[in-house]
Order: structure tokens, then C-alpha cells, then sequence
């Protein structure tokens, strides 16, 4: 084990994840050490960003490195990222961003956060959705409007695709967590935390037995009444909608921003500042920066309160009692 930290970027992860935040480090002129398995995904890591990524798992590669990265990016697969961190951990590692959701549990998510505690490190998950430009445009609109009174969000899956897709049965078990909380973390951290939540679930599939129909409501800390809906067996799309005491702020799809003013049946395109979102995956640019920059930045997500998140509304809202 080396005892000797760069200040280099570690990106573990070669997938279309971490080609993203290869091109957004190397527009912000960052050193980068990426580490991938196979040779075809590197390959094609290296056509996207032009950059040779090494090859062997980034297990051998710790093992053998003379110089371990203080700060690393982790991009693989669900079941993977909490074993990662513990790996990166151990080697020294002392700033982590774990893509979303962190763990493939409550129970993954919790270990990572007692390891982080005891090791004094900091360890973010990646909701790149809270920095999108149309994020961005809503809060200063909630801002201007002296908050939210209510919101609704919809975090409908396309079932017919999931089913069908080569993820592993573990995460499909686990798919609110693993993807569906990019839409409830989203709602949540521009809408306020629940401080009561009534939540009601019916169905399941053969890939999601716990549920497929979801529905609940409750108030956040903020003040403002929410409600939620999916339904996993019928057609539907993520979205977010938020009442202000002047504006009706639509996200669908959550990239872009639509705005009905009262008194006006008229629904009209918010214009953003996006050029970020359009040169690089949305968001990404923005989260990697916070996290690259400012430990203490508000739209972090921290693996404590992904941990509270899971415990307080998450767990609640997949395992609700339908009766």
C-alpha cells in the first residue's frame, strides 16, 4: 500500500459514465488517472475522449501504484460502487464521488458511511440532476416567489425496456433506489425534505416484486404540500411539477423548464442558461466543479444523507404497506 497521494483525478470506470467526466476534467484542465477492465470498453473510452485509459480493474492497479490519487470519481456498475469505496478507503483515499445511488442498499450505504466516518474521509453520490441549468432556473424562480406552496412528481419506468435490459437481477430488484431516486431526490431537494410522508404501493413485476404502483403524499420542512405517482406497468415519464404562489414551474423532461403564470392559461418555454448542459452530459460539469472545489456546496449529496434519505423516505416509499 502506498502512503504517497497526487493530486491527480482517479476515474474508475470506462463506461459512457466516466467518458462524461473524463470530458468534463479535461475541460476544466485537470490530470486524470482512469482505470478501467477490458480492452473493449477502453477502447471505446479512448475513441469518446481520446484519452488511454489502463487496463487490468483498478484492484491490480491499487496494489501495485506507487502513487495513489487523493480524489476519485467511481463510475462503475450499481452492485460495485459501495465495494469500490471501501477498497479506495483503505488506500487512502479521502475524496470520493460515488455515482448514484451509492450502494445497492440501505444496508451497502450505511457500511460505506461508517467506513467514511471512521477513516475521515468525505464520500458524495452523484445526483447530477440537481445541477441541471433548468434546477438551477427553478430555484430562482421559488427564490423570487418566496417559495413553494406544492409540488407533484412522477417517477414512472419504462418496464417493457428494464425488463429487457442486461442489468443484473440485484439491481432490478433494487431499481427505485438504483434509479428512480434521481427523480425523488430532485423533487425533495427543491421542494424540501418531508417532515410527513403517506406512502401506498400496489403491484409487482417478475423483475420488481415489491411494487409497481406507487402513490403518496405529505409536507416537507418547507411548507409546501407534495404528492407523488408511478406506475411502472403503464406509459409515463419522469417529471416534476412545482406551484408557486405566481408561476406553475413544469420539468418534463426535467432538462427543460416550462413556466404558466397566474391569471394565464398560456404555458411558455423558460430560456436557460444551458450551454453547459449541451456541451457536456447535463449537470455534470456543475456537480463535478462542486465537488472538485467546494466540500460544503448545498447540492452535494453526502453518503449521510443519502443514508437518511434512505431511512426517512426512501425505504418508506418502496416498502409501504398497500392496504
Amino acid at each position: 500500500m502506498s502512503n504517497h497521494m497526487t493530486n491527480d483525478i482517479l476515474i474508475v470506470g470506462t463506461g459512457r459514465m466516466g467518458a462524461a467526466y473524463a470530458n468534463v476534467l479535461r475541460a476544466m484542465s485537470r490530470n486524470m488517472v482512469v482505470i478501467g477492465r477490458g480492452k473493449q470498453s477502453a477502447s471505446q473510452f479512448e475513441k469518446e475522449t481520446g484519452i488511454q485509459p489502463i487496463t487490468g480493474g483498478f484492484e491490480t492497479w491499487l496494489a501495485h501504484a506507487e502513487h495513489v490519487p487523493n480524489t476519485a470519481i467511481v463510475v462503475l456498475p450499481v452492485e460495485e460502487l459501495a465495494s469500490a469505496a471501501h477498497l479506495l478507503l483503505s488506500y487512502g483515499v479521502r475524496r470520493i464521488l460515488l455515482e448514484k445511488p451509492g450502494g445497492l442498499n440501505g444496508s451497502e450505504l450505511q457500511a460505506v458511511r461508517i467506513d467514511a466516518q471512521a477513516r475521515n474521509a468525505d464520500v458524495y453520490v452523484g445526483y447530477n440532476r440537481r445541477f441541471y441549468a433548468s434546477t438551477l432556473k427553478v430555484l430562482e424562480f421559488i427564490q423570487e416567489d418566496e417559495g413553494v406552496s406544492s409540488f407533484h412528481f412522477d417517477f414512472s419506468e419504462w418496464s417493457h425496456a428494464i425488463s429487457q435490459s442486461d442489468k443484473t437481477p440485484a439491481v432490478k430488484n433494487n431499481w427505485f433506489l438504483a434509479n428512480s431516486t434521481h427523480v425523488v431526490d430532485l423533487a425533495f431537494y427543491v421542494g424540501g425534505i418531508p417532515r410527513q410522508l403517506n406512502a401506498y404501493t400496489a403491484g409487482g413485476l417478475d423483475w420488481h416484486p415489491a411494487a409497481s404502483v406507487f402513490s403518496g403524499s405529505g409536507c416537507t420542512d418547507k411548507g409546501a404540500l407534495f404528492s407523488y405517482h408511478a406506475n411502472w406497468e403503464s406509459p409515463g415519464r419522469w417529471g416534476v411539477e412545482l406551484m408557486t404562489r405566481e408561476r406553475r414551474l413544469i420539468m418534463r423532461p426535467l432538462e427543460q423548464l416550462q413556466v404558466q403564470h397566474i391569471g394565464s392559461a398560456i404555458i411558455e418555454q423558460a430560456s436557460l442558461e444551458d450551454h453547459l448542459d449541451l456541451m457536456y452530459k447535463p449537470g455534470l460539469y456543475r456537480q463535478t466543479e462542486a465537488f472538485l472545489e467546494n466540500s460544503n456546496h448545498a447540492s452535494l449529496v453526502t453518503i449521510e444523507q443519502q443514508c437518511d434519505r434512505w431511512e426517512r423516505i426512501y425505504s418508506l416509499i418502496i416498502n409501504a404497506n398497500s392496504d
